[in-house]
């Protein structure tokens, strides 16, 4: 048994040997390599020198060969000896969408600007309120015109509140000016008056007293009373002109509109 065992390892060891090359090698390396060969002679050399092709990826469109010129004349020839024009191609945007429309050139028309310079303050607040409630897109500006029997003032425009109005009044006797009232109604209401004058010049020489003091809201303006005239105008879109007259000379029973100046 135990000469049995030896002989198995004796056995491996030189086969060991053999395979690692301690009995020798042969004298060319490459000679073992064609005892390795599997069906040598099938082996086929498709190029010297070039490059293999790269197989095209999978999915890729392959390319089609160029067409030339000739097919199509040849094509043409045979229909009726002329040659065919060519077809216009619409692109996808075209195609989904219709033709493309010309450019539009048109402009909106410009607004226009009608003027009412005779009306009493009542009827200035009348149109007013038509133009807001049935032409919103009109805008209405207005101006007191000037009256020989009301005269002129010297003031500062109307505060939002009573409080406004008291608080500039003290602002007022901090700058040493004391020959004011605050008015308590009517249109101006909370508006302070600084004096009233029969001309203009007058009401010029004590505003620039006023501002020599420091006081720099004051302002002149026709005096307001019964026989104080408005200037209304209102600018808007010129296909509603015709309209806006027509209303306007409904509620006041005047169609003077003028265009403004």
């Amino acid at each position: 048994m135990k000469l049995l065992v030896f002989l198995l390892v004796l056995g491996n060891l030189l086969f060991y040997a053999f395979t690692a090359g301690y009995f020798g090698r042969p004298d060319n390396p490459d000679a073992g390599r064609i005892e390795q060969q599997v069906a040598p002679d099938r082996l086929r050399i498709v190029s010297r020198g070039e490059a293999p092709a790269v197989p095209a990826k999978a999915g890729a469109p392959t390319p089609l060969p160029e067409a030339t010129a000739e097919p199509a004349a040849t094509a043409g020839k045979a229909g009726n000896g002329a040659a065919e024009a060519p077809v216009a191609v619409e692109s996808p945007k075209e195609n989904a969408a219709g033709k493309e429309s010309a450019p539009d050139d048109t402009k909106p028309a410009e607004p226009i600007c009608l003027a009412w310079r005779q009306l009493t303050v009542a009827e200035a607040d009348q149109v007013s309120t038509l133009l807001g409630k049935r032409f919103a897109d009109f805008k209405v500006s207005r101006k007191t015109v000037a009256s020989e029997s009301n005269g002129w003032w010297v003031y500062i425009p109307a505060l939002p509140s009573k409080a406004d109005a008291e608080r500039k009044a003290g602002e007022l006797r901090n700058l040493g000016v004391t020959d004011f009232f605050i008015v308590q109604e009517g249109a101006t209401r909370h508006a302070i008056s600084l004096g009233i004058f029969s001309s203009d010049k007058g009401a010029g020489e004590r505003l620039a007293e006023l501002k020599g003091k420091g006081v720099r809201s004051a302002v002149v303006g026709p005096r307001p009373g019964k026989d104080t005239l408005v200037a209304l105008q209102a600018k808007g879109p010129a296909d509603k002109k015709a309209a806006v007259i027509a209303a306007v000379a409904g509620a006041i029973q005047k169609n003077e509109a003028l265009a403004c100046k």
